[in-house]
């Protein structure tokens, strides 16, 4: 049983190792950003998706493209467009001929089949494509008529959003969003890393990646990030995070709602934000290789997976309040 327990162990410090080499692959050609590489990190290691905001020319595709080359992924960029249809990403049957000269409907393969998704500019797309990337991404499988059909593992989809652009966009609906694990905000560069970024793009040097990483890996390690012990009090910080959030129409509500939630909230997060807060924060300690997770890792992990959940109402934004700035105070409430 001991020598069992040690090759457990081994094992999961070698994978570990791995995800930090992960780390160090990727900043061969992506210059800063590393807050953004860990949270896309743990998004993969919990099998979560991610939201990216950013202006354009931040590098988000060119961080999603160089994560699939180091682990080793079947990788594929749809850009999101007005006219996109379901089966344009989902794939459609077609009549084809067969050996024996008759026909029948072949099924043909849409981009959605792949093992990391980039939807660029998810929101230029109308609601009904965006409903059928909502299937896949809750159930990693697609329905094209009367079949349904199943998504290789591991699947991830990692969207990106122009926040300057809104003209013939179409808002991602709370349903959508809340299937995201993580809604990352990508700043602009400091002024080291962003002279860095004009000597690499502007010399003939390559980097040349090493595969750090592959599909039966990643699965692996998402099983051992649900193994991460989670003692009851980090379980409960979590979930009373996420109820503090938001409020409880037609009753009375949870008597510990804060008044500025009270005061500003149209909407918060649900059990799913719970759930993913939990799970990230496991994937947090595994990452810094803690067998067990603690409160300071859910609030580690608080901004990226809340932001997207909890609606500001009008008086928030007309006194410029923004979800992150709920967050921050929440995070002062429950450490008080």
């Amino acid at each position: 049983m001991e020598a069992a327990t040690g090759q457990g162990q081994d094992e999961r410090g070698a994978l570990l190792e791995k995800v930090r080499r992960v780390k160090t692959e990727v900043g061969k050609v992506i210059v800063g950003q590393t807050e953004v590489v860990d949270q896309v990190m743990m998004a993969l290691m919990s099998g979560g998706h991610c939201l990216m905001m950013g202006v354009p020319g931040l590098a988000k595709t060119l961080l999603v493209s160089t994560l699939s080359r180091v682990l080793d992924l079947k990788f594929k960029r749809v850009q999101f467009t007005p006219d996109l249809l379901p089966s344009d990403i989902t794939g459609s049957d077609i009549i084809a001929d067969q050996p024996d000269g008759t026909r029948k409907f072949v099924f043909v393969e849409g981009p959605l089949f792949t093992n990391m998704l980039l939807a660029d500019e998810i929101n230029r797309t109308p609601p009904k494509t965006q409903a059928a990337l909502l299937e896949a991404m809750q159930e990693h499988r697609v329905t094209v008529g009367q079949n349904s059909y199943r998504l290789p593992e591991p699947f991830f989809v990692l969207a990106t959003q122009n926040p300057i652009e809104q003209e013939g966009t179409y808002s991602l609906p709370e349903a959508q969003q809340d299937r995201f694990m993580f809604f990352l905000h990508v700043a602009y560069p400091e002024h080291e890393e962003e002279l860095e970024v004009m000597r690499r793009t502007t010399g003939n040097l390559q980097s040349e990646l090493q595969v750090v990483l592959h599909g039966e890996d990643i699965l692996k390690i998402q099983r051992l990030v649900r193994d991460i012990s989670c003692p009851d009090h980090v379980a409960e910080y979590a979930i009373r995070m996420a109820r503090m959030s938001r409020l409880e129409r037609g009753k009375e509500g949870d008597k510990a709602i804060p008044d500025f939630i009270r005061q500003y909230v149209e909407w918060g997060a649900g059990p799913r934000g719970g759930h993913a807060l939990l799970l990230a924060a496991k994937s947090w300690a595994a990452l810094e290789g803690r067998p067990a997770a603690a409160p300071s890792d859910v609030a580690a992990v608080a901004y990226a997976v809340l932001r997207h959940r909890i609606g500001i109402n009008f008086t928030a934004r007309a006194d410029e309040i923004t979800s992150d700035d709920l967050i921050e105070r929440l995070l002062q409430d429950m450490n008080k």
